[in-house]
This record gives structure tokens, C-alpha cells and sequence, in this order.
């Protein structure tokens, strides 16, 4: 049986301008000009959504005064309250971490409910697209740059990168010094972007190849049935795996740029 794994992993992984449901592409319409409206678009517009109307009340609650009732609202409360006093404040200081938290809290839940939209049936992580987590990349170095170009000049901020060094030696190995943590500044920025991508695009293609060996068996009963089993088993096992990683990858992304914005902050 031939089976095109380009269509499997456009149905399950990468970002298309339809949605690849069974014996059926639902094509995304562009209206009167192609505006790049694409799955991973429209699941980003839907994370959006679901956000607003989890955090718009559960705002206006808190600033009523009002108690935080249910299991729901509870739980919300406690990712936020953790991700404030256990990563942001901790990361970036008591006296500055206010200013960022709104943003933290943000990056956070719209990283990890675009992780988890991959767990959706004919759906995708759009944070599995180098263009989402490209984005977000981008946003993090121009706030971290922003930052500390405030809170020590332009000047100072650049400068301040390049450890104390003492002596003559130390004249002569500033400006390599200052070039390597140039360097280092920027690739610590891309880090961000590729390890997101890489987790969550390399889950969901592991999970696309195990199942492309159920109709590579067909040809056989005695075949298939001891495969599907052993590969219905092994997705099970392997989207687990891709839920706990949706949650990691989260909140390592949004420590990572609290850690990032304390260190502009507090530098060498």
C-alpha cells in the first residue's frame, strides 16, 4: 500500500492553508486577498479566545474582591501564583518583576495552550512552526534589550556584558570578550526559539510516523492486527509524554525570559 507521508505529517505537524480531516481537506478560505490565514493562524485566534474568556472574568472576580470559587478557577489560580512568586519574581527581583508579570503570565498560558492544541484531533501546535516560536523569540530579546537599556543606558547596558576584568590582560581581552557575549546574547535568544519548535514538532512527528505502519500493514491481517495494537499502544504512550512536554516546554520558555530579563536588569 502506498502511503504519502508528506500528507500525514501536513495533516498532523506542519502548518497548511486547510485542515486535513478524514477523506477531507477543509480549505481555509483568503476572501478577497491571500492575508497568509493558515491553520496554525486560526488555532493561534482560538487560543486567543479561549484565554480572553478563561482570564477576563477570573480578573474582574479578583478585582471585585470577590473569592475564587471551583476547581477550574482554582487551579487557574494556582498556575499564576506559582509562576509569580516560584519563577518571576525570584528571576527577575521583588522590586522589578511587577512590571513584567502581565506579560509572563501571557507568554505562559499562550505557549502552553498552543502546545496543547496539538493534543486535538485534526488540529497542530502551532508552537511546532520555527515562525511561531520565532516570534516569540524576537519579542523576548526586544524586551530584554529594551529593559536594560533602561535600566543602565544604552551604553551601559552593551558594555556592562563583559565581565570585570582587571590589568593589562584585561584591556586586551575586553573586546573579545565584548564579541563573545554579543554572540552569546543572541544565540542564548535563538535557543529559546529552536528548543520550543524542536520538542513539540519532533513529538507530534514521532507520533505521525508510528501511525502511518497501520495502513503499511494492511496488506496483511496477521500483520495488522498485532501492529495496530503495538502501535495504538505506543501513541497512547508517546501523547502522554507530549502532554507532560507541553507543560514543560511552557513554563522553560517563560523561565527562561524571566531569567533573561533579571539579568539585564542585574548585571555583571
Amino acid at each position: 500500500m502506498s502511503i504519502n507521508i508528506e500528507d500525514i505529517v501536513a495533516g498532523h505537524v506542519k502548518d497548511t492553508d486547510s485542515f486535513h480531516l478524514p477523506f477531507y481537506h477543509v480549505h481555509i478560505p483568503q476572501f478577497l486577498v491571500d492575508i497568509g490565514i493558515t491553520k496554525f493562524v486560526l488555532i493561534e485566534f482560538a487560543v486567543a479566545i479561549v484565554m480572553a474568556a478563561i482570564f477576563l472574568p477570573l480578573a474582574i472576580k479578583v478585582r471585585g474582591g470577590k473569592p475564587v470559587k471551583g476547581r477550574f478557577w482554582n487551579m487557574m489560580e494556582v498556575f499564576l501564583l506559582y509562576m509569580r512568586d516560584d519563577v518571576i519574581v525570584p528571576s527577575i527581583g521583588k522590586k522589578n518583576a511587577a512590571a513584567y508579570i502581565p506579560y509572563l503570565w501571557t507568554l505562559f498560558f499562550f505557549v502552553l495552550f498552543c502546545n496543547l492544541a496539538g493534543m486535538l484531533p485534526w488540529a497542530g501546535s502551532p508552537t511546532g512552526s520555527i515562525m511561531v516560536t520565532g516570534v516569540l523569540s524576537i519579542c523576548t530579546l526586544v524586551i530584554v534589550t529594551i529593559t536594560g537599556i533602561v535600566h543602565h543606558g544604552f551604553v551601559g547596558f552593551w558594555l556592562g556584558m563583559i565581565p570585570p576584568l582587571e590589568g593589562t590582560i584585561g584591556v586586551v581581552l575586553a573586546p573579545f570578550m565584548f564579541v563573545l557575549e554579543i554572540f552569546s546574547f543572541l544565540i542564548k535568544h535563538c535557543s529559546l526559539c529552536i528548543r520550543l519548535m524542536a520538542n513539540m514538532f519532533g513529538g507530534h512527528l514521532m507520533v505521525a510516523v508510528f501511525l502511518t505502519f497501520i495502513p503499511m500493514s494492511a496488506w496483511a491481517i496477521c500483520a495488522w492486527v498485532p501492529i495496530t495494537f503495538v502501535v495504538v499502544a505506543t501513541v497512547v504512550c508517546v501523547s502522554f509524554l507530549d502532554l507532560f512536554v507541553a507543560f514543560l516546554q511552557a513554563y522553560i520558555f517563560t523561565f527562561l525570559t524571566s531569567v533573561y530579563i533579571g539579568m539585564a536588569i542585574h548585571q555583571h
